[in-house]
């Protein structure tokens, strides 16, 4: 009978298992409708963003224009359906996209140095693509017709050298992680000296431009949605998407590297590898994001730790919640951006500090201790 019993509880041990593989089911139950919750919550708050603005309908009217698909080119639909479908879709599908890639970049970077200070931006790569924007829009010089001689438009020229400096940020990052005996937090502190640099490089250029140029650049770097379409939408979903299936396929490995760099190695995961893919890949989304609509703060710094505190630490259920929660603080920071000022909308960067902020307060006053 000894051994049908655990450590001297007097629980018999198939008992015992039965009802720990209940507790966990209820507790994965939970977790999934919790999920579905949030899920639901997102998609008021799209219909929401589709409702107000210039002009603000009702929710059965954008629900209505919605369903009708899109209005052909040349034929006579009404006009709600053609400021919806046209302006305001692409807006909402690239802050739900802009929303997950910023919050998993940031869950990302938070998970591999073990910092729940960290994000993409605490790592310079905001500062570098502000400065590729500045270089485009004060001095008008192409990296890529630096290179090649090729003629480059201006929206162009600022979203091509922003992705390029934000890459060589991440390179430089990278070259950084390599080196023998570099530790997560000198990783982090290496980011904010290249955050520092360029912000000191993006300062000179502001110094040397023509108050046109300042405001352009202004603008640009206040982050706005209004930069949305559906080309780009096509480009942020496909990076995004693929990020997030090689990200969600390391759930486990992520688990393990929350105990520790040895006990991760202990069970044959290859830790250096596992971190700086994990680099490669929130910095690929950041930098897509950010080069198309500018710097949105907040949201990568913010959003895993509401994941943290609605769900735990399990990365297998995580990810998927911190996805939901980076776009959702980013499709309300949207929607209200459009309704504080309206007709006159406000750039989404100013809104998503004035939601972050608060939110982030809140989970510091609440959360009584943090696990690293």
């Amino acid at each position: 009978m000894a051994e049908k019993f655990i450590q001297g509880s007097a629980e018999p041990a198939g008992d015992r298992r039965s009802r720990l593989l209940r507790q966990y089911l209820v507790h994965t139950r939970w977790k999934l409708l919790l999920i579905l919750f949030m899920a639901l919550l997102l998609c008021v708050l799209c219909i929401a963003g589709l409702s107000v603005g210039g002009a603000s309908y009702s929710f059965t009217e954008s629900w209505e224009a919605l369903f009708a698909g899109p209005p052909a080119q040349g034929g006579s639909a009404p006009v709600r359906h053609r400021i919806i479908w046209v302006l305001r879709v692409p807006r909402v599908l690239m802050g739900i996209a802009g929303g997950i890639g910023l919050g998993v970049s940031g869950l990302m970077m938070q998970t591999i140095l073990r910092n729940p200070l960290a994000s993409p931006y605490t790592l310079g790569i905001s500062a570098a693509a502000s400065f590729g924007a500045a270089l485009g829009i004060i001095s008008k010089i192409s990296v890529i017709a630096a290179v090649f001689p090729v003629a480059v438009r201006q929206d162009l020229m600022i979203i091509t050298n922003s992705f390029i400096f934000t890459v060589i940020c991440t390179f430089l990052i990278y070259f950084l992680s390599k080196l023998k005996g570099v530790t997560p937090e000198t990783v982090v502190l290496f980011g904010v000296a290249m955050m520092y640099v360029f912000e000191a490089a993006t300062s000179f250029m502001q110094y040397i431009g023509n108050p046109e140029e300042l405001a352009e650049l202004v603008y640009w770097i206040f982050g706005s949605m209004s930069k949305a379409s559906w080309a780009k939408l096509k480009i942020t979903s496909v990076c995004v998407g693929v990020c997030l299936v090689i990200a969600y396929r390391h759930a486990w490995n992520f688990n393990s590297l929350m105990l520790g760099d040895e006990s991760a190695r202990s069970i044959g995961i290859d830790v250096e590898g596992l971190r700086i893919m994990g680099l490669l890949l929130s910095s690929l989304m950041t930098a897509v994001i950010v080069s198309l609509l500018g710097p949105i703060g907040f949201i990568g710094l913010v959003a895993p730790h509401i994941g943290r505190m609605l769900i735990g630490g399990d990365h297998r259920f995580l990810i998927p919640i911190t996805c939901i929660a980076g776009a959702i603080v980013l499709v309300l920071a949207d929607t209200l951006s459009a309704v504080i000022l309206a007709p006159a909308i406000v750039p989404v960067g100013i809104m998503t500090s004035f939601v972050g902020v608060p939110l982030l307060i809140y989970l510091i006053a609440k959360r009584k201790k943090e696990h690293w």
